[in-house]
């Protein structure tokens, strides 16, 4: 649920800047693009957090939703919070959100299982309960939402930038 008050409530933040005049931020399409890096920064540290970190999921959290099937299960969780961050660097830069937006979209699917594992079991998740599954589908159906309009909003191709040729005597 913290994730979902971030992601809504830098959008309404970038948004406001953007009405405010801070130009970067004109559009839903921008804003929402950011909004989710800041999310995916959150998100993404909570991988690496030590297990005595209690104030926001962790790593020992987030090796306990990994499904028994998948192997490596520490591997994975430092992965993903790899490319969670990668994604997040991609999503704020105008060159690479698309591509961020689209690998995000692949990603969220491929994390939807250890959602799924976590509320079936009970996972416990930064010292609460497991939230519920009705919940979990939903929020990564919105993430990929923000993933796929992040990526459809950025520019297909970018203006060539003209160099000046050096003036001659």
């Amino acid at each position: 649920m913290i994730t979902l008050l971030a992601l809504v409530g830098s959008l309404v933040v970038f948004r406001t800047l953007g009405a405010l005049g801070v130009t970067r931020f004109a559009s839903w399409p921008v804003s929402a693009a950011h909004a989710l890096a800041v999310m995916l920064v959150m998100t993404g540290t909570a991988h690496f957090m030590p297990a005595s970190v209690t104030v926001m999921p962790n790593y020992a959290d987030m090796v306990a939703m990994v499904p028994p099937f998948v192997p490596f299960p520490g591997f994975m969780v430092l992965a993903s919070g790899v490319l969670e961050l990668l994604a997040a660097i991609g999503l704020i830069l105008t060159r690479t959100r698309r591509v961020a937006g689209w690998a995000l979209v692949p990603l969220f699917l491929l994390l939807l299982p250890a959602n799924i594992y976590a509320a079936l079991n009970d996972i416990p998740f930064a010292g609460e309960p497991a939230s519920p599954l009705w919940q979990r589908i939903p929020e990564q159906v919105l993430y990929i939402g923000f993933a796929v309009w992040a990526a459809l909003s950025a520019p297909h191709t970018l203006p060539a930038v003209r160099r000046q040729e050096p003036a001659t005597i």
